[in-house]
C-alpha cells in the first residue's frame, strides 16, 4: 500500500476519533446519536465516564497521526482498550447491530494498525527518542 495512501488512512481514523471524543464531551444531542451523557448512564456507568472516554480517543487521535512506529503503535492500542470496553458494552446492554456495528469494525481495523506498528523490542516504547547520528562520507587515501 502506498505511504500516501496509508497516511491518509491515518488521518481518516484521527479525525473520526476526534469527532468521536469531541462528542464525548458535548452536553446534548449530536448529529450522530443522542447525548452521551445520557447513553453513559444507559449503558451502566457514570456520566462523566464519557470525558475519560474522550479524552483517550482524543489522545489517541493525537498519537495516529504523528508519523512515528512508536506514536502510532500506542494510539491504535489505546483504542484498541477503549474499543474492546465499547464492543463488551453494546453486547452486555444487547443494543441493536444497527447501532454497535462500529465498534467491532474499528477494533479490528485498530488490531491490524497496532499489529502493523508493533515494535521490534516492547522496550522500544520505553526508550527515549534518539535522534539517528549524521553520517560521515567514508574517505580514501
Amino acid at each position: 500500500m502506498s505511504k500516501r495512501l496509508m497516511t491518509g488512512l491515518y488521518w481518516f481514523l484521527a479525525l473520526e476519533f476526534a469527532l468521536g471524543a469531541v462528542t464525548k464531551y458535548w452536553t446534548g444531542d449530536t448529529i450522530f446519536s443522542s447525548a452521551y451523557s445520557t447513553k453513559f448512564v444507559e449503558w451502566g456507568y457514570p456520566s462523566r465516564m464519557r470525558f475519560v472516554v474522550g479524552a483517550l480517543e482524543g489522545v489517541a487521535a493525537i498519537l495516529l497521526v504523528i508519523p512515528r512506529r512508536r506514536t502510532r503503535f500506542l494510539g491504535a492500542a489505546t483504542l484498541m482498550f477503549v474499543l474492546t470496553g465499547a464492543v463488551t458494552t453494546h453486547i452486555v446492554n444487547h443494543d441493536p447491530a444497527v447501532e454497535s456495528w462500529a465498534a467491532p469494525a474499528h477494533l479490528v481495523i485498530m488490531g491490524i494498525l497496532a499489529l502493523a506498528n508493533w515494535p521490534a523490542d516492547w522496550r522500544d516504547l520505553l526508550r527515549p527518542d534518539t535522534l539517528p547520528t549524521p553520517r560521515t562520507p567514508h574517505r580514501t587515501h
